[in-house]
Formats: C-alpha cells, sequence, structure tokens
C-alpha cells in the first residue's frame, strides 16, 4: 500500500467526515430539530478546510517532491480528486436540509421512502479507503454504480411528483421533495467522479485549482487591490475550527523591507464563528492591546464571514519547544506564564462558576468514536468485581462534577493550544490566535489544554520528549502556585476533569492507535479515580502528576 506522510490522515478524517454527515442528514429527514441542523451545517465547514488544506499538501508534494514517480504522481492527484468530490457530497446534504424548511410538514418527505438512497450512498461513502489504498477495481467500479442506481431512483420519484402535482394539492412540498431527490442525485454524480479517480490514478487527473471570491471581496473593502494579480495568498496552515486560513500580502516588489515582514492573515468561514472570534478580538484588544492582532476587515456573505487580520511575526510555541535551545525555551515560558498571570489576574471575577468538562466530553464523543471506536467501554465482570461502561463513568462523574464548581472566573483563551501562542522573540512578547472559543471560565480549562496539547505532539525521542515533559512539569507547577496564592482548594480535582476531558477528546485527532490509546487510558485512569474519589473532600484530592508525561 503506498502512503504519503500527512495526507493520508487527512483523507481519511475527510472520508469519516462526510460519511457522518450522510448519517446526520438521514437522522435529521428522520426527525428534524434545529440542533441537528447546526451540526450539519457548522461540519460542512470543516470539511471545506479539510479540502482546503489536503489540496494544499497534494501540490507542494507535486512540485517539491522531485523523486515522485509518475504512479506517485497519479496518487496524489486521485486524492484531490476524490476529496474535492467527497466536499461537494457534504454541500449537497446541507442543500438537503436547508430543503426541508419549505416543507408544509416535514415528515412529508417520508412518504417517498429515502432509506435506499442512504444505503447506496453510504455503502459507497465506506468503501473509498479500501478502493484507494488496495487498487481494489472491482471496489472502485461499486463505487461507480451509485450513479446509475440514484439516477434510477430520481427518475422513479420524479414521476411520481409529477403525477401528484397534476391533482392540484400540496405543490409546495411536492416540488421541494423533487429537489431533495434532485441533490441525492448529484452526490450520485459525484460518486461516480470518486469511483473514476480511483480507477484512473495510474493514468492521471487534471487537477483545478478553486478561486477564492469570498478573499477577494474581503481585500477590495480592506482597501487592497481588487485583482488577485497584485496578491500573494498563501495557506500558511490548517485548523479543526472549520475556518480557512492564509497569509495575504502585496507582491513584493511593491513593499518596503518593513512591509514585507508585515503582510496579513485572511480566515474564512462558518459566519457565527468568524463573528465570534472578531468579537472575543475586539474584547482581548480592549483589555491587552498588544496580545492578539489587529482586524483590518470583516465581511459578511449570506452564512459566510471572512475576516483581515493583522499577521503576527513570531513562531509558534510548539515550534519553540521542538527546536529552540534551552535558553529560548526557558524565555519563552517565561514570558507566556507571566502573560497568562497578568490576563488571569486582570480579569479575575471572584465569584463561583460552575464547571462543565463531562459535559464537553459527551458532545465530542461521536467524533471521538469516528476515529477510534474501540475507545466505548461495555460494562465488564471480572470475578467478584465490576467495570463501569463508558456511558455509566461519564454519567457517574458528570454528576461528580455537580458538587465542584470554581472559586472564580478569568477571561479564556478556550483552544490553548501550545501552537495557538505566538512567540516573538525580538519583542519579548508572546500573542495569541484562534480566539472563537474565549469566554469567562475557570482557568483550569485552558491550563489542561496546554498541557495536553504538549503531551499529543507526536515525537516520541527521548530528547524532545524530555523537551516537552519538561514545559508540561514547570507550567504545572506554575497552575499550582497561582491555584495557592488565590486560595483555589479544589484545583486538583478539577484538574482531573479537564485533564480527562482533554485527553479523551484529543484522541480524534491521533490516528497512531497506539498514541490514541496511551490517551484514552489516561482519561479512564482519571474518570476512575474521580467515580472512586465521590462522597470524599475535593480540597483533598490529590492528582497523580505522572499522568501527565509520556
Amino acid at each position: 500500500m503506498m502512503t504519503f506522510e500527512g495526507l493520508d490522515e487527512n483523507f481519511k478524517f475527510i472520508v469519516f467526515e462526510v460519511e457522518n454527515q450522510a448519517r446526520s442528514t438521514q437522522k435529521f429527514m428522520d426527525a428534524p430539530s434545529r440542533k441537528r441542523y447546526a451540526k450539519i451545517t457548522s461540519r460542512d465547514d470543516y470539511i471545506d478546510n479539510l479540502k482546503t488544506i489536503i489540496e494544499n499538501k497534494c501540490y507542494s508534494r507535486i512540485h517539491s517532491d522531485q523523486t515522485l514517480d509518475k504512479r506517485q504522481l497519479n496518487k496524489i492527484r486521485a486524492i484531490q480528486v476524490i476529496c474535492v468530490n467527497l466536499e461537494k457530497i457534504a454541500d449537497y446534504f446541507v442543500n438537503i436540509v436547508k430543503q426541508m424548511q419549505y416543507l408544509d410538514d416535514q415528515s412529508f418527505v417520508q412518504r417517498y421512502d429515502y432509506t435506499e438512497v442512504f444505503e447506496i450512498m453510504l455503502s459507497r461513502l465506506g468503501a473509498i479507503l479500501d478502493a484507494y489504498h488496495r487498487e481494489d477495481m472491482s471496489k472502485a467500479l461499486y463505487i461507480c454504480k451509485a450513479e446509475p442506481m440514484l439516477d434510477d431512483v430520481y427518475k422513479v420519484r420524479f414521476d411520481r411528483v409529477m403525477n401528484e402535482m397534476g391533482m392540484g394539492r400540496d405543490a409546495q412540498s411536492l416540488v421541494t421533495v423533487l429537489f431533495i431527490f434532485r441533490y441525492f442525485e448529484r452526490v450520485g454524480d459525484a460518486l461516480l467522479n470518486i469511483g473514476e479517480a480511483i480507477i484512473f490514478s495510474l493514468l492521471g487527473e487534471r487537477i483545478k485549482i478553486e478561486q477564492f471570491e469570498a478573499l477577494q471581496q474581503t481585500l477590495s473593502k480592506s482597501g487592497f487591490s481588487d485583482s488577485f494579480s497584485d496578491i500573494d495568498f498563501s495557506a500558511i496552515w490548517g485548523t479543526r475550527s472549520g475556518c480557512r486560513i492564509g497569509k495575504v500580502e502585496q507582491r513584493e516588489a511593491e513593499l518596503t523591507s518593513e512591509e514585507k515582514k508585515q503582510g496579513s492573515i485572511y480566515k474564512e468561514g462558518n459566519l457565527e464563528k468568524i463573528r465570534k472570534e472578531r468579537e472575543s478580538i475586539q474584547r482581548w484588544k480592549q483589555l491587552f492591546p498588544d496580545l492578539v492582532a489587529d482586524i483590518y476587515g470583516f465581511h459578511e456573505d449570506a452564512d459566510k464571514g471572512s475576516m483581515l487580520v493583522e499577521f503576527l511575526n513570531g513562531c509558534t510555541l510548539d515550534e519553540v519547544v521542538l527546536s529552540g535551545d534551552d535558553e529560548l525555551i526557558r524565555n519563552a515560558l517565561f514570558i507566556l506564564e507571566n502573560t497568562v498571570l497578568e490576563t488571569w489576574t486582570k480579569t479575575m471575577v471572584e465569584l463561583p462558576i460552575k464547571t462543565n468538562y463531562m459535559w464537553q466530553i459527551q458532545s465530542r464523543l461521536e467524533g471521538v468514536l469516528q476515529t477510534h471506536p474501540e475507545f466505548w467501554r461495555a460494562p465488564k465482570s471480572l470475578g467478584g468485581s465490576e467495570v463501569r461502561s463508558t456511558e455509566a463513568l461519564l454519567s457517574a462523574c458528570a454528576d461528580a462534577e455537580d458538587e465542584l464548581e470554581a472559586p472564580f472566573s478569568v477571561f479564556i483563551h478556550g483552544d490553548f493550544n501550545i501552537n495557538n501562542v505566538v512567540y516573538n522573540h525580538e519583542a519579548q512578547q508572546v500573542h495569541y490566535i484562534d480566539l472563537y472559543r474565549s469566554r469567562d471560565f475557570d482557568y483550569i480549562q485552558d491550563a489542561s489544554v496546554f498541557m495536553v496539547s504538549n503531551f499529543r505532539m507526536p515525537i516520541f525521542d527521548s530528547y524532545h520528549r524530555q523537551r516537552i515533559n519538561s514545559v508540561i512539569k514547570h507550567f504545572y507547577g506554575f497552575i499550582r502556585e497561582f491555584a495557592q496564592r488565590h486560595g483555589d482548594r479544589t484545583v486538583q480535582a478539577r484538574l482531573a476533569f479537564a485533564l480527562a476531558r482533554s485527553f479523551y477528546t484529543s484522541t480524534r485527532f491521533e490516528l497512531n492507535f497506539k498514541f490514541a490509546k496511551e490517551m484514552y487510558n489516561r482519561s479512564m485512569f482519571l474518570l476512575e479515580r474521580i467515580d472512586q474519589y465521590r462522597g470524599g473532600t475535593w480540597e483533598q484530592f490529590s492528582l497523580p502528576e505522572d499522568v501527565l508525561y509520556y
């Protein structure tokens, strides 16, 4: 099996996500709800983002790796074609759920039996990874055959709807049903393209480069040239938040040396998320003007939003930890901890606040179990001992969490991963990025996310692991000192809840099963320790520190 480092993981994730969208769409059609609608429409941005990341990796590999032979080139091109069509399929599912609002009675569509349609789609989506990796011609043909099958389904429903429209009743609902089944038929067209990409992966496919219309509009509103010919746009990183991010700057010939250092960051995605991030940046800006980027422009278009923000010079903290010398790491941590201390102290509100770490696990379970279905434990008996199921354990720990509360709140980052902190050595300061989840909450949320984001870096040689463990240990000491200074007597108990949450939910982003299982086991260990401690005094709970280190 031919593999490509980095690409294969993203490819697997996008297939999983589109399969999940198919299942969610069927559930929505069976029983529509606002929660299911929001879930489907919001996950579409994550799929769009994954597709862009994969495309960029494909182009980069094709143009930078001179050792690739023709077969390898065609395999990479096939991934690109497949992912473009997967993203189209995800869009069709969003369109289908949006169409449901036009039905006079939302159960109306159930008269036309769509179960067969979802069986065809899900079976083909489930065959993609095997067909591609094993170069299985029969499975590729199986995927292609979805197109005539879905055409036939559409034709039968079309004829029935046309006949019923002649009776002069339910015209709006009948037209809506027709549109819904038309989208199903278009899913068949995309599956045909996917099957053909696999079949012809040895021959190659043309790569189509998409245009960024939202970027053009945002640049125009922000005072940049209307023409793309005057702009360099290059993707610089991908996020899991459903947003597309890139660096934008004018052509080098038009810039001074100082301007070349600056540039801007373009970010585009779900309107509500972009709005929330803008609000968070504005609040951070009022409190700590130098901590976050300036916003140069903001644009709304239907359910999409885009921003142009200041490009922050420096490197992310994970780069410092992995490649900087010891003195640089110590200095970066000193600056970070002083910044965190200032933000927490200044925004502290000395009123108790409830936490929801167990709810956070439960809300992300579907993503975890899609990547690692093994991480859902059934109840077991061993001799006279009973082992709780995952469901029972989470429920018991949620009840235990109700007994706790943080003694005060602070304005937290909300997604305090190590790669969401930019360190500028020349300016001797850090900056926060990716602030969509900022809110007033328990500081332990940021603490646990930061430490686990260090832990989960997939670096296993002893030299770098020692560095990572040293950073975790140093930050844990900082947390304990802060808690002691502010009379937080339940810090270790709440940290156990928060770490269990961060370890468990992080497994959905790790395809290395051994490493993911390591994080899962630590989460289960902490949850079981919490469960066994119920009835005790939370102020006396002791966190087993070894759980922090790999």
